[in-house]
C-alpha cells in the first residue's frame, strides 16, 4: 500500500509521498512514488501514484517515451491542465488493459502542475481513466492508504492556508499514517511548486531517522496530549 496526498492552497501545491512497496511481510522494499516533469518557464508538472507497481512503471515509462519521442500527444502538448490528466489517465487505461484488466491491476494517480497561460491544478485520476480536480471545498486530495491522514487534513487545511502551515499538516498527515498502517514507510518525498513560477519546485526527501520528522513527531504527540488534558472531563455520577 502507499500513502500520497496533494495540497493546492492559493499560494503552491504541495504533494507528500510515501516510498514503501511490499509483496508480503518478508518482501518490503523501497520504490519512488514522485515524478517531476517540465519545460522552465512553460510548463511544470508532479506526479504521484498508487497502485499495482508494475502498471505505475509501464505508465511512467509511457509519459517519458512520448516525451522522448516527442509524440503527438505528450506532457510536451497538452494545453492545459485538464488535458494533460485526460492524457495520463488515457495511457493508464491502455496499460491496464495491455496486462488483462481488472483490479489487481489498477493504480490511480495524483497530479499537479501549471502550463503557461492557464492555471494551476491539481487532479486525482482514477483507475478507469476519469479523474475529480481540487477546489476551495476540497483543497486537498489523496491516494493510497487515505484515512489514518485525512481528519488533521479536514480540520486544518483552507484555499487560504499558508505554505508553511500546509507543509507541517500533511507532513503530520503523513506520520499519522505511518505510525499506524506499517505497508506505508519511508523516505517520505515532498515537493513544493509554487503557483505562477513555472519553474523547478522545492524538493526534500525524508529518511528513517530524519531530524526533523522525529522533532515534528515529538512535539505533535506532545500538543495532542496537552489538548486532551486541556479538554472538559465527563462527569459520570
Amino acid at each position: 500500500m502507499t500513502y500520497c496526498v496533494g495540497i493546492r492552497t492559493n499560494q503552491a501545491t504541495i504533494m507528500i509521498s510515501d516510498s514503501r512497496t511490499s509483496a508480503g511481510v518478508d518482501n518490503i522494499s523501497s520504490y519512488s512514488k514522485m515524478w517531476r516533469y517540465g519545460v522552465p518557464g512553460k510548463r511544470q508538472f508532479v506526479l504521484c501514484s498508487a497502485g499495482n507497481l508494475a502498471t505505475t512503471q509501464a505508465v511512467i515509462a509511457g509519459i517519458e517515451r512520448d516525451i522522448s519521442n516527442r509524440a503527438e500527444s505528450s506532457l510536451l502538448t497538452v494545453v492545459d491542465m485538464h488535458q494533460a490528466a485526460e492524457y495520463i489517465g488515457r495511457v493508464s487505461v491502455e496499460v491496464q488493459e495491455k496486462a488483462g484488466g481488472g483490479a489487481v491491476f489498477e493504480s490511480t494517480f495524483l497530479l499537479a502542475g501549471e502550463i503557461l497561460g492557464s492555471q494551476s491544478a491539481l487532479y486525482m485520476i482514477y483507475a478507469q481513466g476519469n479523474f475529480i480536480v481540487s477546489s476551495s471545498q476540497v483543497p486537498f486530495l489523496q491516494i493510497g492508504e487515505t484515512k489514518y491522514g485525512k481528519p488533521m487534513l479536514d480540520r486544518v487545511i483552507q484555499e487560504s492556508t499558508s505554505t508553511d502551515r500546509a507543509v507541517v499538516c500533511g507532513l503530520i498527515s503523513m506520520d499519522a499514517t505511518l505510525k499506524s498502517n506499517l505497508t506505508v514507510g519511508p523516505p517520505i518525498e515532498l515537493y513544493i511548486l509554487q503557483h505562477g513560477s513555472l519553474t523547478l519546485g522545492r524538493y526534500r526527501s525524508f529518511g528513517e531517522d530524519d531530524d526533523y520528522m522525529r522533532e515534528l513527531r515529538k512535539e505533535w504527540n506532545m500538543a495532542m496530549e496537552k489538548a486532551v488534558d486541556a479538554m472538559p472531563f465527563l462527569s459520570l455520577t
